[in-house]
């Protein structure tokens, strides 16, 4: 049985990665095999890209070579982490996916929409997610969650951007939530974990049913160990996911 893919969309700050390992953690709950992954990043060469993109080497190039990054990028992602998790029978949660480059390459970069669609047929081919949550919140709250949380370190490529910028990127992911409501659900952010947690879940209980898909496993797939990603997840500590999931495996084990 192939496994549902989800994936968390939205502006900075709004909690994608602490949302991703919440949701991560109640399906696994349920028996459920659950990989958790980001982009840019998920696997080796995706993560070599990553720091390209976000150190800002890549900016002065162009948001059309900043798209193509981040399908080179997105297509190792795809063919080393993502299928072949959804083959196994996992659910696959990812901290953003092809609408960020929509967004952010395209709504924003004003890069051909042919190029993006081009782009996306090299990269994904027919794979969509089954669920796109779109976590939104006011664009001066996001950021004010983006600088705590970096602290003194220094803002990557676009959280270094204006306010302006982040409106514009806010409201582009509504315009995609509008345009395609069969798989998009928007998500208020603003208020606090636990409760955006719950709208989540209720989101993704109503439209992928995962207690039944729970019923309906193969009693050898219950309780499937979760993929290389996930076994790092803290579910008790979300808010340190992406330092959690991309830590440098321990050369001593």
């Amino acid at each position: 049985m192939r496994g549902k893919f989800i994936t968390f969309e939205g502006g900075e700050g709004a909690g994608k990665s602490t949302q991703a390992a919440m949701l991560a953690s109640r399906l696994e709950a349920l028996g459920l095999g659950v990989v958790v992954t980001r982009e840019p990043g998920g696997s080796p060469g995706a993560e070599a890209i990553r720091h390209v993109l976000l150190s800002g080497a890549a900016k002065p190039l162009g948001a059309d070579v900043e798209a193509m990054l981040f399908a080179a990028a997105r297509d190792d992602h795809v063919r080393c982490t993502i299928l072949p998790a959804l083959e196994a029978g996992k659910w696959v949660v990812c901290d953003r996916f092809a609408d960020s480059t929509r967004v952010y390459q395209g709504a924003l970069g004003k890069v051909d929409a042919r190029l993006i669609k081009s782009l996306e047929r090299v990269s994904i081919g027919d794979l969509v997610p089954d669920l796109t949550l779109i976590l939104d919140l006011p664009v001066e709250i996001g950021l004010e969650r983006s600088k705590e949380r970096r602290g003194d370190a220094t803002p990557d490529r676009f959280e270094a951007e204006g306010a302006d910028f982040h409106q514009k990127l806010r409201d582009a992911f509504r315009a995609i939530a509008a345009d395609e409501p069969q798989r998009c659900v928007i998500i208020d952010a603003g208020t606090g974990k636990e409760e955006v947690a719950k709208l989540i879940w209720d989101a993704v209980t109503a439209r992928l049913e995962p207690d039944r898909k729970a019923a309906e496993q193969p009693a050898a797939e219950q309780s499937a160990p979760a993929g290389t990603i996930a076994k790092k997840l803290a579910p008790e500590d979300p808010d340190d996911l992406a330092e959690e999931l991309f830590a440098p495996e321990d050369s001593s084990s």
